[in-house]
């Protein structure tokens, strides 16, 4: 395995002191890509990995970088709904407007995927509920389109 293989491999397996070591051997790592376009970052947050994450913002990784697909860390971590990490990245300056590729922000993803409290917390956090994705969707209604009730009521306010 070449360096930023197993910099990632470190990640993905949860060994901060391993990770910790490689960035102080090489500061760089933090703003390497994988294979699949993936920064250290949004790895760490794809993965759940919220010390590493932490690790690496205090690392100076790039907090709103951006995958193959385009999406930063807070997009990826609002659809699977770890409040904690996604208030980290932004009380650390993520975008919570950032859009991928697709169009798709924190908020429509957190309405897609029933994620109630990143919803409220993007909300708090001055979230754009009229950005519409590739699809022309605003989050309101890809939660009606899945029958959310409770993220309705929440993006009706």
């Amino acid at each position: 395995m070449n360096e930023i293989e197993l910099f990632f491999h470190a990640i993905q397996s949860g060994n901060k002191t391993n990770v910790e070591a490689q960035l102080k051997r090489n500061p760089d790592l933090v703003n390497v890509k994988d294979t699949r376009g993936f920064t250290p970052l949004i790895f760490a947050t794809y993965f759940d990995k919220e010390d590493i994450a932490k690790s690496l913002i205090e690392h100076k990784a790039p907090i709103d970088a951006r995958d193959a697909s385009g999406n930063t860390a807070l997009i990826g971590v609002s659809f699977k709904g770890n409040e904690s990490l996604a208030t980290y990245l932004i009380e650390h300056g993520a975008d919570v407007n950032a859009v991928n590729n697709n169009g798709t922000t924190s908020l429509i993803f957190a309405a897609m995927y029933n994620q109630i409290n990143s919803l409220k917390l993007l909300l708090s956090k001055k979230a754009d509920g009229t950005i519409k994705d590739n699809e022309g969707k605003t989050a309101l209604q890809h939660a009606q389109q899945k029958g959310f009730n409770d993220i309705i009521d929440l993006l009706q306010k």
